[in-house]
């Protein structure tokens, strides 16, 4: 009895066939793959960004809670009133983020431009004497150097909501005062951030901040 045995062209036609089918699955694969590596790199860019805050974030609430150390250490009685007062000079914008200062260095970041040396135009409390109105202004430089050393485009404010504004302190015993340590955010993959009032001064802005409240 004599078999049939497949002819060279079916034999041929099947290996081309299961040849076809391995390229195929090749190249489902490295598509499947490529998703997923995408989806990995997508992740990690998401928690670049989370990390970032998170460390823009502590490095605030230390600042800000450092700043409000120093306006309970300098406060003194009012003139006017019961209680105490820290020095109206710290309610002077101009002492805060550099703005009384000027950079020579050209693309230095503030921290680089303005906190490497101490500047002459200010009194250094830790060498001499000072002033009520001199130690404003050094806790506000301090301060600053203080923000802008992790994140540069930090700023720090005061603010007061003062009891008595008839008086000539401008924030009075008893008041209020706002220590804001605020910095520039951005939102991702479409996420709209609910950002603080407290923190954007006009309807542009886009800042998260830090704000802690201090009683003298």
């Amino acid at each position: 009895m004599m078999l049939n045995k497949p002819s060279n062209k079916l034999a041929k036609k099947s290996m081309l066939s299961q040849s076809g089918l391995g390229m195929v699955e090749v190249l489902v694969t490295l598509f499947i793959l490529s998703i997923g590596l995408l989806g990995v790199a997508s992740l990690q860019f998401v928690g670049s960004f989370s990390n970032a805050d998170a460390l823009n974030r502590t490095q605030a609430v230390f600042v800000a809670q450092q700043f409000s150390e120093r306006l309970n250490a300098n406060a003194m009685s009012s003139d006017v009133t019961d209680g105490f007062v820290v020095d109206n000079n710290y309610f002077d914008d101009e002492i805060y983020n550099f703005d009384n200062l000027t950079c020579s260095v050209t693309d230095a970041s503030p921290y680089e431009c303005h906190c490497k040396a101490h500047p002459a135009a200010i009194a250094n409390c830790q060498t001499g004497d000072c002033n009520s109105a001199e130690l404003a202004e050094f806790d506000g430089y301090q301060m600053s150097c203080a923000a802008a050393r992790n994140n540069p485009n930090a700023q720090i404010s005061l603010t007061c909501t003062d009891k008595d504004l008839g008086d000539t302190d401008l924030c009075s015993a008893g008041s209020i005062h706002e220590v804001i340590v605020s910095w520039p955010v951005r939102n991702w993959q479409g996420n709209e951030r609910v950002l603080n009032s407290a923190c954007n001064k006009t309807l542009t802005d886009s800042n998260d901040c830090v704000v802690v409240e201090v009683a003298l």
